[in-house]
């Protein structure tokens, strides 16, 4: 405003000045852009443009540690904010999933089971829950301090009452994918289904 009045109104600086209480050297001030600013800013241009994945933290380390300039942090990143280097790395798009296939209800009871072992946190046990997926009747549940791949006798209790079911749905767990447990469906004439791995997601009934 100040700087308006000199130029329109023919004004005197220091009467501008006094009027908007703006210091005479302010006024007169006027930035200059000195050699180590050019220089600064060459260096970040180059620095950026080699390597697109640096940001301003590795930039001033490779110039004060690797080139060996004593510039002020303060003074480097003022450039590489007015040359808008730190707008130009963009942030990473989060990872698309494919959707998981929909968990299919069985048509009636005894086509499907599923079955999977759990931790009970209060008494520090195990225990082998099964349930059919038609009506998600709770057909077992076997407790045990320590259950493994060879403890399946509830699964032959529960088909001697309520028949064998066409498959059961199971996990990858060690437990699940160990040859008496092949060899215990073959048997029975049982199909295992496992889900895909990392997908928890498809064996959520149980």
């Amino acid at each position: 405003m100040a700087a308006m009045a000199v130029e329109r109104r023919g004004v005197s600086i220091a009467l501008a000045c006094r009027t908007f209480t703006v210091s005479e050297t302010c006024y007169r001030y006027s930035a200059k852009l000195n050699d180590d600013s050019v220089q600064i800013a060459d260096l970040l241009i180059g620095l950026t443009r080699a390597k697109r994945n640096w940001g301003f933290g590795l930039c001033f380390l490779y110039l004060r540690n690797v080139r060996g300039y004593h510039w002020n942090h303060k003074k480097i990143y003022h450039i590489y904010r007015e040359l808008e280097l730190n707008l130009r790395i963009v942030p990473r798009k989060r990872l698309k999933r494919d959707k998981p296939d929909i968990l299919a209800v069985p048509k009636s009871h005894n086509m499907v089971w599923s079955m999977d072992f759990m931790a009970d946190r209060l008494d520090d046990g195990r225990q082998l829950n099964v349930l059919d997926d038609f009506n998600r009747e709770g057909l077992g549940i076997e407790v045990n301090f320590f259950a493994s791949g060879a403890c399946h006798p509830k699964p032959d209790q529960i088909i001697e009452w309520r028949g064998k079911p066409f498959s059961i749905r199971m996990d990858n767990g060690p437990e699940y994918v160990s040859g008496k447990l092949m060899e215990w469906a073959k048997k029975q004439g049982i199909t295992l289904s496992h889900i895909q791995p990392g997908k928890p997601q498809q064996n959520a009934y149980i």
